[in-house]
């Protein structure tokens, strides 16, 4: 079997459950072997050996059930950073960077600003942040220790030891603090979402909030205004259709300015707004 055709068995295998299978199997088998898409595609028709190709089938196999190939390679591709990503921690998605860019836009115009990441995860959005923002104090912060076990070896890896991580539920690890901005891509998904099940590979506590979706989003806006300073910033990601309830959450507790972003698939992703 060459190359080419153990692509397409894979490929087949992992249809089903995936909107992206040849790329996911090109991703997979660049994993085995240690070669790029580009001379993945230049070696089409060079036989695959028996190792490596019992090596890729056992990945595919694993894709085919749905787990995540991030989990799989164990990086992810995020802003312009490569990040370590395991179980402990929620694969970090295209359309977060809509929360990086506003966030960078936000404190364009600040001298060494002081930005909080909620629930920081892999610390995707706190460290992609600090890589563009080198001069600001970033506070990441996570409930899970796993999850800030990875961060902290992001950081370590991307030479940002700067960036101070935090173990706390949401605002609690802001303690003393405030802050220009707050950040926070947090669980948002309803309890009997049927997404779940696609998702089941990842860390539940990350992805919803065992109720309407709403709940972290709720208590992250009603106790970011004790950690702003004035003139400071809370942006959140949330649901496809949630950004009618965040923008109301944001009005009852005294923000201003609030808007949403639409990302690159035309829905409002992020909500926030300025406290005076």
């Amino acid at each position: 079997m060459n190359i080419g055709q153990a692509l397409m068995a894979a490929q087949a295998l992992i249809e089903p459950i995936s909107d992206s299978a040849r790329l996911d199997a090109e991703l997979l088998l660049g994993h085995v072997t240690g070669f790029n898409r580009a001379q993945i595609f230049m070696r089409m028709n060079e036989s695959i050996d028996a190792a490596t190709k019992a090596s890729f089938d056992k990945l595919v196999a694993r894709r085919a059930k749905q787990e995540p190939v991030a989990y799989l390679t164990g990086e992810k591709g995020f802003w312009t950073l490569t990040l370590k990503v395991g179980p402990g921690v929620l694969v970090p998605r295209p359309e977060t960077e809509l929360l990086v860019e506003w966030a960078l836009e936000v404190v364009r115009d600040q001298r060494e600003p002081r930005i909080a990441d909620l629930g920081t995860g892999s610390g995707a959005i706190a460290l992609s942040i600090a890589t563009e923002r080198p001069d600001a104090k970033v506070i990441a912060t996570d409930f899970s220790d796993a999850a800030l076990a990875i961060a902290r070896d992001n950081a370590r890896q991307l030479g940002l030891q700067r960036v101070s991580m935090r173990n706390g539920c949401w605002l609690q690890a802001l303690e003393g603090e405030q802050c220009n901005l707050i950040v926070s891509n947090p669980p948002y998904i309803t309890l009997g979402d049927t997404h779940l099940q696609a998702l089941r590979h990842e860390p539940l506590m990350a992805l919803t909030d065992g109720g309407d979706g709403l709940n972290a989003i709720r208590e992250i806006i009603a106790g970011a205004p004790a950690h702003l300073l004035p003139g400071g910033w809370l942006l959140l990601e949330h649901g496809y259709d949630q950004a009618p309830a965040v923008r109301e959450l944001l009005a009852q507790a005294g923000f201003t300015q609030i808007e949403s972003r639409i990302d690159l698939g035309g829905h409002e992703r992020c909500s926030g707004g300025c406290i005076n």
